[in-house]
């Protein structure tokens, strides 16, 4: 594994494992790799590129539609959980300037009569793209299975129960974020399309970014490029899952930086996928993760709802 690069590891080693040997290997390796640097690029996650391409497809036609259209579909005061959010509201935290892009939120199906229906409203869906509902919810799942896929082998690597997540996502309030970031047409503004973050759920899913521009910021303190192939989902751990382990996880600062050049003239596209807890699991360090080197840096345990309604303040989206 080159220790000056962000590692891609094949997931059929864990799904579909050669041997128990291979398995565990691919464990540890997936676990150095997100305890160096808190990414990893997935490959053959079994997701077809043909539900990917008609994902970006039918997003792209929703971002092209008039600005009078898609404000239809902003939710106020909803903190943009569900719908669209417009161009130039989400600032990262502590930044001075707001982001460059506008997205929409999917969010998991679940029934009116839910315990969870008063903190997960049901979608919207806009009408005047056709396959948008159907295309982006079956992205959803498929994205919510590799998430879960993922877990599974991060939790045998901190020595706890492969099904230790199982029970605890499986009613998360989990979003898709389809993002559109317009041309950049001024050599001089001083907002970047997404500012340097680290992202609040438990992992995130990245699927086929259309351009360069995300980095990550090292140990070192330097900015990394991690431009993943076409076949390849970028999966980062977030804060709730680094406040878990007690940062045994580190959620890494990245950011997605402005292209040199006419490439600063095409829009980018790019699709995360943030993999929550159920909003009543109670985030408390793991005792597997406390040890003399690392003591308990959270002593206060708190909900994941609870958690996420303090980080969406901070970014400008409560």
């Amino acid at each position: 594994m080159n220790p000056h690069r962000i590692p891609t590891l094949d997931i059929r080693r864990f799904s579909q494992p050669s041997s128990p040997e291979d398995r565990r290997a691919f464990v540890d390796e997936l676990g150095a790799a997100y305890r160096e640097w808190g990414f990893a690029g997935i490959r053959n996650h079994g997701i077809p590129q043909s539900l990917i391409d008609a994902s970006y497809d039918v997003f792209q036609r929703f971002f092209a539609l008039p600005e009078e259209v898609k404000r239809k579909y902003h939710v106020a005061g909803g903190g943009g959980a569900r719908g669209y959010t417009q161009f130039g509201v989400e600032t990262a935290k502590g930044a001075q300037y707001h982001d460059l892009k506008e997205f929409w939120h999917i969010g998991r199906e679940i029934p009116d009569d839910s315990k969870y229906r008063d903190v997960m409203p049901p979608n919207l869906w806009p009408e005047e793209v056709e396959g948008f509902r159907e295309t982006g919810y079956a992205l959803y799942q498929a994205l919510d299975n590799l998430g879960s896929q993922v877990l599974r082998a991060l939790a045998l690597h901190i020595d706890l129960p492969e099904d230790y997540f199982a029970d605890k996502t499986d009613s998360g309030n989990s979003i898709l974020r389809p993002i559109h970031y317009p041309p950049i047409t001024t050599q001089d503004i001083p907002n970047v399309r997404a500012g340097a973050h680290e992202d609040i759920n438990l992992i995130t899913l990245l699927v086929g970014a259309s351009a360069a521009g995300l980095e990550v910021l090292s140990r070192k303190g330097e900015w990394v490029p991690f431009t993943a192939d076409a076949d390849t989902i970028v999966v980062n751990i977030g804060d709730m899952l680094q406040r878990l382990t007690n940062h045994v996880y580190p959620s890494t600062t990245h950011r997605v930086v402005n292209p040199k050049g006419e490439q600063a003239r095409q829009p980018r596209y790019s699709t995360p996928f943030f993999l929550h807890p159920n909003p009543d699991f109670l985030i408390d360090v793991l005792p597997s993760t406390i040890t003399p080197d690392n003591p308990s840096r959270y002593p206060e345990p708190i909900t994941a709802q609870g958690y996420l309604e303090e980080r969406l303040r901070e970014i400008k989206l409560k």
